[in-house]
This record gives structure tokens, sequence and C-alpha cells, in this order.
């Protein structure tokens, strides 16, 4: 009787999740739910020229503006795993780093994207948006930013 329980198990382990063995095999790529802003550093002056910060729902983050060299920045606020398909609101303020003073300010509504970066059988399960900071426009879409 101890052998006729234990066949299954070994089955259900050597085959996968599923009795057939018809399981996707899933890669393990994790991703998390985010909003995320994309700027080039050169935009805002020179070396740590400016602050970035991004709001959104409520939560902040802020980093320097990076060095005129680097092609681009990021900056990312980690929104609850579970949000689902969304629209979130977003706020980005650029201070300059020299007088203080604020050299961009915009808000926007950003839609969360659904995101399986391991295919859509297998998990994570992650929502998400990215946004460009520029300086004259504020929050805009990122499509056809040149990474390089």
């Amino acid at each position: 009787m101890r052998r006729a329980l234990l066949a299954p198990l070994v089955a259900v382990s050597v085959t996968g999740c599923s009795l057939s063995g018809q399981d996707t095999p899933c890669t393990k790529i994790g991703a998390t739910s985010q909003v995320s802003i994309m700027w080039r550093p050169a935009d805002f002056g020179g070396r740590d020229a400016a602050r970035i910060r991004l709001c959104v729902d409520g939560t902040c983050k802020e980093r320097s503006s990076g060095g005129p060299d680097d092609p681009f920045a990021s900056l990312s606020v980690q929104l609850p795993e579970d949000i689902g398909a969304s629209t979130v609101p977003v706020r980005l303020i650029v201070t300059s780093t020299k007088s203080g003073d604020t050299v961009v300010e915009d808000s926007t509504r950003a839609r969360l994207k659904e995101q399986h970066p391991n295919g859509t059988a297998c998990p994570p399960t992650a929502w998400t948006a990215t946004l460009r900071a520029h300086p004259d426009k504020g929050l805009i879409s990122p499509k056809g930013m040149k990474l390089q």
C-alpha cells in the first residue's frame, strides 16, 4: 500500500505540477509591479545637476540626475503586487541641486500593463508603466527614446 501512494508522488515531482507532464517549463525571471521613469541625464545639465523625484499613488522616491555621459537613467516606485490593471496618479518634480529651484513639475495618470516575464502560464505577474522625464514636456511616453 505504501508503494502505491509513493508512485504518484514521484511521477508528479518528475513531470512538474501536472500529472500529465504537459505544463510549460518556467524560467525564474523575477519582476515587481512598479511605475518607472527614464531620462537622459544630459537633458538636465552637468553631473548630478538635478534631483529627480517620482511619486506614485502617495509613495515617493528620488535620486540625482546622473552624469551627462550616461546614455540614460531611471527611477522606479514599487507597487503592491496585487494592484492589478488600474490607473495610478504619477507626479514628477525635478529641482536644481545648485539653486533648489523647480525645473520641471508635472503629473499624469499611468495605466498599468500586465507583464509576464516568464510567459503567460508562469509566475510572476507584474503590473508596470514606464514614462519619460523630459526637461520641457514633463512626463511623456518613452516611445522613440534611443537608449544610446
